[in-house]
């Protein structure tokens, strides 16, 4: 049999994958991030969330101190969860796509955008999420657009989620990628080509990191490219069925500490290339 070798890098998605149901961290988990850690893998998370919500997992995030969010459109320095690198979209544009959201779903759509400085949104937009105090609130968001869109948020929890995201996909065609986080009624859309894999592969080239050496772990759709370009590909089992299907392994579900298990197989596999 060929000899495993751990991998110098393993990137992880966060909701529905590394995090618990609760999105909690377990126990076990944090454990196995030091213990792969320590044994020379980089732990990078890469995940759709904006960086304010990245405060929970500061203290596991490894030495490098960064993380890849809003999927792919920013790298965050995590201790100070600032935006050091943007990958975004300019007014003129966002404007553009949100006339073509508005045109083809309709006026049951609700939009909302993230940025460095944090969200603005439109006042039905809702997501379930705790919004900082002073965020813009606006009958429009074309009325609140900053200067860089790390993501555009489109929901219309009315609409059956695969047609909706079909949906947006025409409504934005090229213009912008448009991706989904597995949240029914819910699109993200990101500047052309932005991507977790985009991202992840310019941070991992940057320290010499081949993609062969690398594995990522995912459960939603907008993992399928990270998982493509990694040398090796995993799913939690309660991700999207099309996640599981094309992935190399499946592990046990978040809930089940599936991630820990891979960490863990990670710190005690021998050594590979430096």
């Amino acid at each position: 049999m060929a000899r495993v070798e751990r991998p110098r890098l393993l990137a992880t998605d966060l909701d529905g994958t590394l995090l618990r149901p609760d999105c909690s961290v377990s126990p076990r988990t944090a454990a196995a991030l030091g213990a792969a850690q320590d044994a020379g893998v980089q732990v990078v998370f890469v995940t759709a969330r904006p960086h304010r919500w990245l405060a929970p997992v500061a203290g596991l995030v490894g030495r490098h101190g960064t993380a890849i969010c809003a999927n792919g459109a920013s790298v965050v320095d995590v201790a100070t969860l600032t935006v050091v690198e943007q990958h975004g979209m300019g007014p003129d544009l966002v404007a553009t796509l949100v006339a073509r959201l508005r045109d083809r779903l309709g006026p049951t759509v609700q939009l909302a955008t993230e940025c460095a400085d944090g969200i603005a949104r439109e006042r039905q937009f809702d997501s379930g999420h705790p919004v900082p105090p002073g965020s813009p609130c606006v009958d429009r968001i074309e009325d609140a657009l900053p200067a860089t869109t790390l993501k555009l948020l489109v929901m219309d929890p009315h609409t059956d989620h695969p047609e909706f995201l079909a949906a947006v996909g025409e409504a934005v065609g090229d213009l912008a990628t448009a991706s989904s986080s597995g949240v029914a009624g819910l699109a993200e859309i990101a500047a052309p080509g932005v991507t977790k894999a985009a991202t992840l592969a310019a941070w991992a080239h940057a320290r010499q990191i081949a993609p062969g050496t690398v594995w990522a772990v995912g459960d939603a759709p907008n993992d399928l490219p990270m998982l493509a370009w990694a040398g090796r590909s995993f799913a939690v089992a309660n991700a999207d069925p099309c996640v599981r299907a094309v992935v190399d392994e499946v592990l046990a579900s978040n809930a089940d500490d599936g991630v820990a298990t891979l960490l863990e197989r990670c710190a005690q596999l021998p050594g590979g290339r430096p």
